[in-house]
This record gives C-alpha cells, sequence and structure tokens, in this order.
C-alpha cells in the first residue's frame, strides 16, 4: 500500500506538466441479425462527424480526452446510442456496434428497436428479465474491484453471499441455487469464472474474467434463447472486445491485493489478426499476512483472444481463460479462538481451471453460421486434518482428488426471412470425471475411556466416468400488427449417455415462448413462459457406494419460469422495468444423509454432491422486481433497484421450508458523477434482508468437534433462524491524468465506509483458556476425544468490516 501511495506521489507533478487532451476511437458497425458490415454509417461524436467505410470500419482521432455519448445512424437502421464511451491518450478504445434494421413507426405509436439502442436491453428472444452493463460501468463500481460478480449485485433479483459467506462471490439469482447460472464467453461457455471455487456448485473469493477484455455483459434472469443449456436462473453473455488494430497498447493495474498487465494489438500489418493478452498475481497472502489471519490464499489468472478474419465473410477466433489458485495456511502471531477455527475448519485448496476454445464465424445468405470446439478442464484437491497447522496433524478428514473435464463442439444456423428471425442448432460434449474422496462425515463415538463404541462414518471410493451430452434447439420470431406485438417461441431438448433416463429426449423437452407488446408510445407489456432443464452436478453423478453409482437415476432438474412485466423508455437514457415472476423447481436433488434440499448448499469451501441423493425435492420461488436506471448524461449516472421475493425448497419431509437464499428484500442504489478535470465519484448503497440459517445439533457437534473442526447442523431444523438484515455502503473516487500516450487513474475504493454492523451466523467451538493454548474442561482433565468434557462456546461476530483499497492503473 505505502508503495502504491509514493510512486502516484512521485508522478503527479510531472503527469500534471506533461498533460495531453486528445486520443482516438475506432471500431467496426456490422448488422446484428447478419453480422454482415454495413457502410455509410453516419457517427456523430460530439462537433466530429464522419461514415464508416465500405467494410464498415472507423475510426476517429484527435478527440479531447473524456466520456462521450456517440450516435450511429443509417438508412434502413434504427438508430443506436452509446453513453459513456471513454477517451483517453492511453488507449484507443475500440467499439463493435450491431444495428438492426429499422421497425416502422405507428401513426400513434413509436416503435423502438429491440437491440442495443439507448437504456434498452431487451431482445425479440428476451423481452423482459434482461439488463446490460458496459465496461465502464463495470470498472467504476463501487466496491466492485473490476469483480463482475460482484457488480451485477446491483442489478435487480441478483442476490449475494457477501453477508453470510465472508468474501466470496456467489451469484443468487431471483433466489435460485449458485449452480443453476451459466456463463458464456464470445458464445463459448466458461463453467468456471470464480477463483477458488466450489465444486458442484459456482462462487468463489475473487473473479477470474479481465474487465478489460469486456465490451459488454447480458444477463438475462428469464426468456432464455433456447441456444443455453443447463440454465435454470440466469444466463450470463460476456462479449468480449477485439483486439485494436492499429497499435500496440496496454494497461497495467497494481492495488493492495493484486497486480495485473493487458496487452492487445494487431499481429499481422494488414490488421486482419488482432490480440488480445493478459496475466494477473494475487497479493492477498501478503494482505492476510499484515493482518495476521491464518490463511494464506494465493492465485494467478490468465486470459488471451486472437481474432483472424480470413475474408469478408470468414471469421476465426481463438480464445482462453484459466487460473491457479492454492489455499495454505501459516501460523498466526497472536492466537484467537477465531483464528483457530478458521484454521481447522477449512481445508487446504489446491485447484487449477482452464477453458480453451475456437469459433468460426460465416456470413450467409440472410444470415450467418457460428462453429465453435472448446475444452474446459477443472482441477480440485482438498485435504484437511483434525490439526492443519500442527507438527502432529492427527487424523485426516478428508482427502479429495477431483477432476472434470468437457470436450464440446456447437454448431447454430442464424437467418432473417420474410420478417422471421430464426435459428436452429446443436451441440456435443464428450465428459470424463474423476474423483477419489476418503471423508469422514461422522467421528467415531467413544466412551469416556476411548473405546470405539461406534465405527466413524466415513465414504471412501475411487470413480471415473465417461458419457457423451447432445442438445440439440430451434428458436424463431416475429413482429406482427404493423410491429406492434412481438412474438418469439423456442424448443430444446438434451440427453445423455450416463443416467438411466438421459436417453429420453421428451423428459428435458423444453418449449418458452415470449411476447411483448406497445401499449403507448415508449411503453411495452412483455411476458413469458418457459421450461428449462438442468444436468446434475459431475459429483452427484460420479458418486459410488460399494463400487455402484447410487445416483444413475438422478434425473435433469427442471425449473418453470412465468414472468410479466412493464417497461418505459422515458427518453433515450431512461429505463424503468417493473416485472412479476414465479419459479417452480421439479427433481430437485435432496440428500439422503442428511435430508435436506441440495439446492440450500454451495456458498463455503465444501464440495457440493458427493453423496447419495434422490431426485424428489419441489421448489419455488416468486416476487416482483423494480428496476430505475439513467446512463451517463449531464456528467450524472444512477441504478434504482428493489426486489421483493419469497424462495423455499422440500426436503426430505416433502414440506416447503425457506431456502438459504430467501432475504425477502434486496435494494440497491449505484450512483456516479463525474466533476471537472477528470474526476469521479461512485457511490452504492446495498440492503438485504437477513438470510436463513440453521442451528447446530449440540450433541452430535459436541462428538464430532475435536475430529472434524467444525459443529454439525441439526438439519431437522433446517433454516428455522434468520440473520438481522444487512446493509453496506462503499464508496469510489476516481482522478485521471491524460499525457503523451500515456493515462494515469488512481483510485480509492472502500467498502462498507460506514462501518454497517453486520452479523455472522454463530459458529459453534469450545472454549479456550485465556491464553488460547489449550480448551477448558469442566473436569480440570486434558479433554477428552468425543468432546465430553468439553465446554461449548459460540463464537458471535458483529463487527463492522471496512475495506479500503488504493491502486492505480497506467494505460499506454
Amino acid at each position: 500500500m505505502r508503495i502504491i501511495v509514493v510512486v502516484a506521489l512521485l508522478m503527479i507533478p510531472f503527469l500534471s506538466i506533461n498533460a495531453q487532451n486528445t486520443g482516438s476511437i475506432s471500431g467496426v458497425v456490422i448488422s446484428k441479425s447478419t453480422q454482415s458490415p454495413i457502410s455509410n454509417v453516419n457517427i456523430s461524436l460530439g462537433n466530429k462527424k464522419l461514415i464508416t467505410d465500405s467494410v464498415g470500419r472507423f475510426r476517429i482521432s484527435q478527440v479531447p480526452t473524456g466520456s462521450y455519448t456517440i450516435r450511429f445512424s443509417a438508412i434502413g437502421y434504427s438508430e443506436v446510442v452509446l453513453f459513456n464511451i471513454l477517451v483517453s491518450s492511453g488507449n484507443e478504445n475500440n467499439l463493435s456496434v450491431e444495428m438492426e434494421p429499422s421497425i416502422t413507426e405507428l401513426k400513434a405509436v413509436t416503435v423502438t428497436s429491440s437491440g442495443r439502442k439507448t437504456a434498452k436491453a431487451a431482445t425479440l428472444e428476451t423481452p423482459l428479465s434482461v439488463q446490460r452493463l458496459t465496461t465502464e460501468e463495470i470498472k467504476r463500481n463501487p466496491g466492485g474491484n473490476f469483480d463482475i460478480s460482484r457488480v451485477i449485485q446491483s442489478l435487480p433479483g441478483v442476490g449475494g453471499t457477501a453477508s453470510t459467506a465472508g468474501f466470496r462471490n456467489d451469484i443468487i439469482i431471483r433466489g435460485g441455487a449458485p449452480n443453476e447460472n451459466v456463463y458464456y464467453l464470445d458464445g463459448i461457455e466458461v463453467p468456471v469464472i470464480n477463483h477458488f471455487a466450489t465444486q458442484g456448485s459456482a462462487g468463489g473469493p475473487a473473479g477470474i474474467l479481465n474487465v478489460s477484455f469486456i465490451e459488454d455483459v447480458k444477463l438475462s434472469t428469464s426468456a432464455f434463447d433456447a441456444r443455453f443449456d443447463n440454465a435454470l436462473s440466469s444466463v450470463f453473455e460476456f462479449k468480449q472486445k477485439k483486439g485494436n488494430a492499429n497499435r500496440v497498447q496496454g494497461n497495467v493495474r497494481l492495488s493492495a491485493t493484486e497486480l495485473a498487465t493487458t496487452l492487445e494489438g494487431p499481429l499481422s500489418s494488414t490488421g486482419k489478426t488482432t490480440f488480445l493478452a493478459s496475466a494477473r498475481r494475487s497479493y492477498l497472502q501478503l494482505l492476510f499476512k499484515a493482518i495476521d489471519l491464518p490463511i494464506r490464499p494465493n492465485y494467478w489468472d490468465f486470459q488471451y483472444k486472437i481474432t483472424h478474419q480470413i475474408d469478408k465473410k470468414t471469421t476465426l477466433s481463438f480464445l482462453g481463460v484459466g487460473a491457479i489458485d492454492e489455499f495454505s495456511f501459516a501460523a498466526q502471531k497472536k492466537a484467537t479462538p477465531e483464528k483457530l477455527y478458521v484454521l481447522n475448519s477449512n481445508p487446504s485448496i489446491q485447484q487449477w481451471n482452464y477453458t480453451i476454445g475456437l469459433s468460426l464465424k460465416r456470413l450467409i445468405q440472410n444470415g450467418f453460421w457460428n462453429l465453435s470446439i472448446s475444452r474446459n478442464d477443472f482441477s480440485n484437491q482438498n485435504e484437511k486434518y483434525e490439526n492443519n497447522l500442527g507438527p502432529n496433524k492427527g487424523t485426516q478428514t478428508l482427502n479429495v482428488n477431483s477432476k472434470e473435464t468437457e470436450n464440446k463442439l456447437r454448431f447454430d444456423v442464424n437467418k432473417n426471412l420474410d420478417g422471421w428471425k430464426f435459428s436452429y442448432g446443436a451441440d456435443a460434449q464428450l465428459v470424463q470425471y474423476e474423483n477419489q474422496t476418503f471423508q469422514i462425515t461422522k467421528a467415531a463415538v467413544t466412551d469416556n475411556n476411548g473405546t470405539v463404541i461406534i465405527p466413524a462414518q466415513t465414504f471412501n471410493y475411487n470413480t471415473s466416468i465417461n458419457f457423451s451430452k447432445l442438445g440439440i434447439f430451434a428458436q424463431a420470431g416475429k413482429r406482427f400488427f404493423e410491429n406492434r406485438l412481438g412474438i418469439s417461441g423456442g424448443i430444446r431438448t438434451d440427453m445423455n449417455s450416463f443416467t438411466t433416463d438421459g436417453g429420453n429426449p421428451i423428459a428435458t423437452l423444453s418449449p418458452r415462448i415470449s411476447m411483448s407488446y406497445v401499449l403507448a408510445d415508449k411503453w411495452t407489456l412483455n411476458a413469458s413462459i418457459g421450461n428449462y432443464s438442468k444436468i446434475p452436478p459431475y459429483t452427484i453423478l460420479g458418486f459410488q457406494s460399494n463400487q455402484q453409482f447410487v445416483n444413475k437415476d438422478a434425473k435433469y432438474i427442471n425449473a418453470t419460469h412465468y414472468v410479466i412485466g412493464v417497461e418505459h423508455l422515458k427518453s433515450e437514457s431512461t429505463r424503468f422495468t417493473l416485472e412479476g415472476f414465479y419459479k417452480q423447481y421439479s427433481n430437485v436433488p435432496v440428500s439422503i444423509k442428511n435430508g435436506i434440499s441440495l439446492s440450500n448448499l454451495g456458498a463455503d469451501a465444501s464440495i457440493l454432491g458427493n453423496e447419495p441423493i434422490v431426485s424428489n425435492g419441489k421448489g419455488r420461488a416468486y416476487g416482483f422486481e423494480f428496476f430505475a436506471q439513467q446512463k451517463l448524461t449531464k456528467h450524472f449516472f444512477g441504478i434504482l433497484s428493489y426486489t421483493l421475493f419469497r424462495s423455499e425448497y422440500t426436503n426430505a419431509d416433502g414440506q416447503y421450508t425457506a431456502s438459504s437464499w430467501d432475504n425477502k428484500q434486496l435494494l440497491s442504489f449505484t450512483m456516479g458523477y463525474q466533476f471537472p478535470h477528470n474526476w469521479e465519484l461512485g457511490l452504492k448503497f446495498r440492503f438485504q434482508g437477513g438470510v436463513p440459517n440453521t442451528p447446530y445439533n449440540e450433541l452430535q457437534s459436541r462428538l464430532n468437534y475435536l475430529t472434524l473442526g467444525t459443529g454439525i447442523l441439526d438439519y431437522q431444523q433446517i433454516n428455522t433462524s434468520r440473520l438481522r438484515n444487512f446493509n453496506s455502503s462503499d464508496i469510489r473516487i476516481d482522478k485521471k491524468w491524460n499525457f503523451r500516450k500515456t493515462t494515469l487513474d488512481l483510485y480509492l475504493d472502500v467498502t462498507n465506509w460506514y462501518l454497517a454492523k453486520s452479523k455472522a451466523v454463530p459458529i459453534y467451538t469450545f472454549k479456550r483458556n485465556a491464553d488460547n493454548t489449550a480448551f477448558l474442561t469442566t473436569d480440570g482433565q486434558a479433554i477428552k476425544q468425543n468432546g465430553s468434557n468439553a465446554i461449548p462456546y459460540y463464537l458471535v461476530n458483529e463487527d463492522a468490516t471496512v475495506t479500503p483499497t488504493i491502486g492505480f492503473i497506467i494505460e499506454f
């Protein structure tokens, strides 16, 4: 931190003296429906005006630095307006702009395009439950720390586990479980987007994706396009930029927790081949050492994209993203009960993952097709002992060595004909899953003399499965009644060669239909009904007992969505939406061992699904959302979202119980203001209703604590307790200096700046002596392994946690 401050202060006088005021913007304009370039597009940026060339390209030089609104207009196409496009002297902003064919105007109603015009985010296929964020909105989000998973929690229906599970990025959409979301990077699925991911679920302490690669993010929380498989709660579509074809450029970002660098530029003299590449190194282990925490998280991540235009109609892209994660332990300088609990309740983690792929896009008459081939690999090793750091570690309670590999082939055709927009295609996967697991789930029961009365309960198996998956889809839509009514319908089916019913395409048949109707000028009524399916996690499918795949009869998890809403576009930069939703789940996995729905789990460092299950659970989530957005105009931007909802699942008893994600209320307000001389202020406020939690089983906790390092939850009382409501506010201040081909951005980001207190779930442990070197006992003797002479004690944390981050970004 001191190094960052000193370097920044030393540079400021030099930068002020050498300040310059111009930069450039370049890009290409294409048709959204056919992906072909559009020539002679009129572009307006401030007082600068120009048109695109014969292949849709443009470049604007000598633009004064700052933030701009850019307009694109062409005969036969709806106008596109892009807000908050940054011009700096350090990096040239490279845009890819998609325009839609224009829609006729009614006598009393103006029907606008459903593309990227203004603040509108909807499409014909997904007319509601959809939001977009640009790269600048992500970078400047207070408390976001350039992490997309945190930034999207400003949007309606999006919750998280920050108030209950520490520094994690679990994404909860409309009360659904964290593993109900899917992520696509330029059309290629990326299963893991967080470091230290929970296998079988999602989430982790920090995101992997580099925001410098991202042009925009589209989040759909219902009305999913039929091309996407395994989506029950949301689809994230990350659109990456193309590397700059005019020059090599990059940036370096340094903060108290990480160092990241990004490079981009041409790989050929013609500019037909470009690249983007980045690497990031974490310094969290140094931060945790400085504050004397006994854990040492350490990670690297890497990302690249290479784009090559083979000819006017064919483009080939290569992309990759990967991470290396290590979670280890270190001795603390001063022992406390909280630190000692953290030390022995968590496993050490060694993870690595990557996704690599190539996509080929070919323009055809009235449309285009895509072919993509990809491979993703995830390796996870967990180890845990009774004493993770001691010279005598004691009994090993967990040893997992697991690997998931998917090889994927996807092909889709997209065409427009006589006003109809349709697409169809298929995807095939080869899956390999390996798992070697030893786990003590319950300690041996002993008497006071240490004699074993009941042996320990363990899982001990070595499994490997290889199977294939196939998905087929079709989607079609059209506008009717002078374009007042838009209807789109789709259907999808998925099969696999492993599960008992996996070869039955009827079991996973997933129809969906959506509509939009223009009520009046700037007012639209939207609705959708859809059925969606997801294969259970591989951790469930691959689980063995007595060398048998006991979950082979697991069924695809099913969710049916009913959504209705209204949208009001007050102006080209202002948007309001109000939506009601109901999600109904079936075939939800229920743990045979604990009798609870697995959809209540997945927001911690454990592994989800390594156990026998039965697919008879149900669930439901329902509520309404309000959303207001003001794009950056007159130096101000803002987002307000409010969600009132309930989320419930059935357990082994068949009764609906509040889920672990049932906050009931979510409120978020984010705003920013750009001051003169490149100063910018951002402020975010977030309120979450208290989440349910489960009390401990006092008897089982006492028997198992010394072996497992944690208490045992009483799942017969699942989620019968509830935490207090949670609120916090984050603030961010940016100051930029532009000078000769280089830009410096110095920022201060403070999480929970007003020190709001948040009560965490109480933690079961045994009481220790004054210097925390041993447990206190009722008889003054050494503590017994069965805890019979221990003194149960709960750690309660209601402290306010504030996290200041100072850093800088150098563009060159």
